[in-house]
């Protein structure tokens, strides 16, 4: 039976309310002992206790490393009452460099790795602290921080660390607590320690100012993060969307004339094995094409997963498919939540915040460690100045001193006659009882007297830190540039823009290219240093390994980001990147340009336009083969579909024959095929719309067609070069200009010696030239080495052909200062933007004129 006074201790309680009260204990405990970091220090309870029991343990950087069960045992014995696992999982990801952007402990072993792998149990590894985490445990036995009993109140552990840096931003906190739950990102060490000088100097600091020098998160792992927006609105209100994307360049193999992906860097705890089986999954289920094989090439030097695709595949639509499929694309929700110490009763509280509130909450951590670890100091020198006053008086009455002790019966006797006689304290009489002999030297008592000086300068300067706060802010700001400055590294993940949608250029290194055109429709692009410079005259070198009775047809020299605007023969434009181009070696043929964009096998390409903005202020000017020209503001040509948009109604028998940029005050030279030209302004032509003919440009003679178009921006000469590779220079002046739509003026003495002329363009003596002939033979001369004539002169010969083979087109590079011979780098720049022509050669424009016939 139960007794009496038992059944007296139980407590009716309603089921409702003792669960109510419980889960809200359990739920507190929770939130403030387990899931969620402090905002000074940026840490959780676990490991601020791995981090102190480690230092406790004399782990320190240079020391010997200890096993991790040493400090599991010891952290789970003195500080954490829970599970081992919990406490070895936090040491983990301290030591793992792709899960914290700067480790806090230095780990020997196998601690796992981004592809998923666990780390060894914690007998088989060991580990010591790395100089990072000394920075936040610095000054910890200087009263810097408040103590609390442990969980057995035999030990204290600290409650929070002095945090030499604002760790929670620049390591950033993952977890989940009851109702809530954090997730913040990491940071770049050198970008917050100037945010956090920033606000020191001026408080009053705005948000967009803050992201000057904060430019977004920087993640361990690298990549990239897509857009600015999702930055903004986690630093404005402490929540945000941050869109991150794998690390991939396309690579081509010569040897099999296939395009290959591959990844190097992966958004931040992407897990790097799934995403591999991830992807071959999904080409098994064929929701991935263009996919032929797929390997893991990483080692320790880096990331390496190639992804291999098929002769035909655009290696832009299938990365573009891996970053729809996969975690290539991820996205990382930003939660800036942390335990906030409450003001008035200083009581950890969860609050959501600002990346300005972060570093508020941080400088004023920080101020008050400064201001305790001053006390400490100053309270110690004062000690030792007692000390040493005491000391000296002693010394100065050493006789009497050592006649009071030798009569005293004991210690403390002694000690209360010393108070008595000089005035000492106890402490200072137990100093002068404890002084060995050696004191009495000459040259100690100089020591002693000089020790006492020292110590009062200290505590002259302690006493003004602790009376100037202006003072302390500039100790503050002086130990993060000295920590920023030692620790600091360059940002690993790179943030790109969000207008419009993320482009692929994204990930292709800027770089310039020269982009052939076959007359089968054959492209490629090859870097331009595998170019050499030659001397006028020579053989050439191969520039294509070609088809029997392929040529090439079309030559241009681009930067990989530029916008190409393609116009076919039949008055249609295209829209691509030259980086979307396949690359290939200089001796091959490239691929069908089919591939890329969408016409049939017979059309061609007539003029690439390149530019970085589609303005009004600028205009194409297009001419037909009959001598048709037409201007409409580039701004209409800014969206072209798939299958083309409408560039220039043509009419039948007539095809389109260039386009180049204009500014509305240009003059425009056509010349044609039988040696004519006509030059006239720009003015004579007015500005039509997408879908017209245009008006009668030039009056042809029979058997004769237009050739090329030359719209002169420069006081330049113009260049002809004729069929059988002789060329000349003429001075623009000697083109009269002529009202639009007559038969022109004489440009070039035709003759059976010079053939038909294939090219008219702008140049001056520093540009140079590339020929390209119909039978894949390429040469690179210089204009300065073709001596200016008369307009109808015949010139010299630019290159020596065979009796079979003709120039079948021209392009023009701006030499550099390297000399004849030698690699050429041609100094290419980025394509026009707004105000800009394509015609100029400095800004990467259209280069080629001529029609190879």
């Amino acid at each position: 039976m139960t007794a009496p006074n038992a059944r007296e201790r139980i407590l009716p309680r309603l089921i409702d309310e003792e669960i109510k009260e419980s889960f809200i204990n359990y739920s507190m405990s929770v939130i403030v002992s387990r899931a969620l970091p402090d905002v000074r220090d940026g840490l959780k309870p676990v490991h601020r206790r791995v981090l102190y029991a480690m230092n406790e343990l004399g782990l320190l950087p240079g020391r010997p490393y200890k096993k991790s069960a040493t400090v599991v045992g010891d952290v789970l014995g003195k500080y954490h009452p829970h599970g081992d696992s919990s406490v070895y999982d936090a040491l983990v990801r301290m030591v793992q460099d792709f899960s914290l952007r700067y480790p806090l402990v230095d780990g020997q072993g196998n601690f796992g790795s981004v592809d998923g792998d666990s780390a060894a149990a914690y007998r088989y590894t060991e580990a010591r602290l790395t100089k990072m985490a000394v920075e936040l445990l610095t000054d910890i036995d200087k009263n810097t921080v408040d103590f609390a009993p442990n969980f057995d109140d035999r030990l204290e552990e600290p409650r929070v660390l002095p945090s030499g840096f604002p760790n929670l931003l620049v390591n950033g906190s993952s977890g989940i607590a009851v109702g809530m739950a954090t997730n913040i990102p990491p940071h770049n060490l050198r970008e917050i320690v100037s945010a956090v000088v920033a606000l020191v100097d001026n408080p009053g600091l705005e948000p967009a100012q803050l992201r000057q020098m904060v430019k977004g998160p920087d993640f361990p792992t690298g990549g990239f993060i897509y857009g600015r927006a999702g930055i903004t609105d986690y630093q404005d209100t402490g929540r945000g969307r941050i869109v991150m994307r794998a690390k991939a360049v396309i690579e081509e193999n010569e040897k099999g004339n296939k395009s290959q992906i591959v990844i190097t860097e992966l958004p931040y705890q992407v897990n790097k094995a799934k995403l591999v089986q991830d992807i071959a999954e999904l080409v098994r289920e064929q929701k991935l094409t263009g996919i032929s094989a797929l390997r893991d090439e990483s080692d320790r030097d880096g990331m390496r997963v190639v992804v291999e695709l098929k002769r035909d595949a655009i290696p832009r639509v299938v990365l573009n498919q891996l970053y729809k499929h996969t975690s290539m694309q991820s996205t990382f929700g930003v939660i800036m939540l942390a335990l906030v110490p409450d003001p008035n009763t200083r009581q950890l509280v969860p609050k959501v915040l600002t990346l300005k509130q972060c570093l508020e909450h941080y400088i004023e951590h920080r101020h008050e460690v400064i201001v305790r670890r001053t006390q400490f100091d100053l309270d110690k020198a004062l000690e030792r100045e007692h000390i040493l006053e005491g000391l000296k008086i002693a010394v100065d009455n050493i006789d009497e001193v050592i006649a009071l002790i030798r009569a005293a019966e004991d210690t403390p006797s002694a000690s209360a006659q010393l108070q008595s006689r000089f005035g000492l304290s106890e402490r200072q009489a137990e100093a002068i009882l404890n002084m060995r002999l050696a004191k009495l030297t000459g040259l100690e008592r100089d020591k002693l007297e000089e020790e006492l000086t020292e110590v009062r300068a200290t505590i002259a300067e302690l006493r003004s830190i602790l009376e100037s706060k202006s003072r302390r802010m500039e100790i503050l700001k002086g130990e993060l540039l000295k920590l920023a400055e030692s620790y600091g590294d360059e940002r690993r993940t790179e943030i790109v823009s969000d207008d419009g949608e993320f482009s692929v250029e994204d990930l292709i290194a800027e770089e310039e290219m020269v982009v052939t055109i076959t007359h089968g429709g054959y492209c490629k692009r090859t870097p331009l240093s595998q170019y050499q410079a030659q001397g006028r005259g020579g053989r050439g070198k191969a520039a294509a390994d070609l088809k029997e009775n392929d040529f090439i047809e079309r030559f241009y020299v681009a930067s990989t980001h530029t916008y190409m605007l393609i116009f076919t023969d039949d008055g249609r434009c295209f829209w691509l990147k030259v980086h979307e181009l396949p690359q290939a070696a200089r001796n091959t043929r490239g691929k069908p340009i089919v591939n890329l964009i969408n016409v049939t096998p017979n059309t061609r390409i007539r003029a690439i336009v390149l530019t970085k903005e589609f303005t009004d202020t600028e205009s194409l000017f297009f001419c037909t083969k009959n001598g048709t020209v037409k201007k409409t503001a580039l701004s209409q040509y800014s969206n072209p579909r798939s299958n083309g948009i409408k560039a220039i109604k043509i009419e039948d028998g007539d095809e389109l024959m260039d386009v180049q940029l204009t500014s509305a005050n240009n003059d425009v030279v056509l010349a044609t095929r039988n040696g004519m030209s006509i030059r006239f302004g720009e003015g004579d032509v007015r500005a039509m719309g997408r879908d017209t003919t245009g008006v009668k440009g030039v009056e042809l003679r029979p058997e004769d067609h237009v050739i090329g178009m030359v719209v002169i921006k420069r006081e330049a000469t113009l260049l002809v070069v004729t069929e059988r590779g002789l060329g000349k220079c003429s001075d623009i002046g000697e083109y009269r200009v002529q009202g639009r739509g007559g038969k022109g003026i004489k440009t070039l003495d035709l003759t059976q010696k010079t053939g038909h002329v294939v090219a008219l363009m702008e140049v001056v003596a520093e540009d140079e030239l590339m020929l390209m002939t119909k039978q894949g033979i390429a040469i690179r001369s210089k204009v300065s080495e073709i001596r200016v004539t008369g307009r109808i002169a015949q010139g010299v010969k630019l290159v020596s052909l065979d009796d079979n083979d003709v120039v079948s087109a021209v392009a023009r590079v701006i030499p550099d200062d390297k000399e004849e011979g030698e690699s050429a780098e041609v100094a290419v720049t980025d394509a026009p933007g707004a105000g800009e022509t394509a015609a100029e050669p400095a800004e990467g424009g259209d280069l080629f004129t001529g029609d190879g016939q």
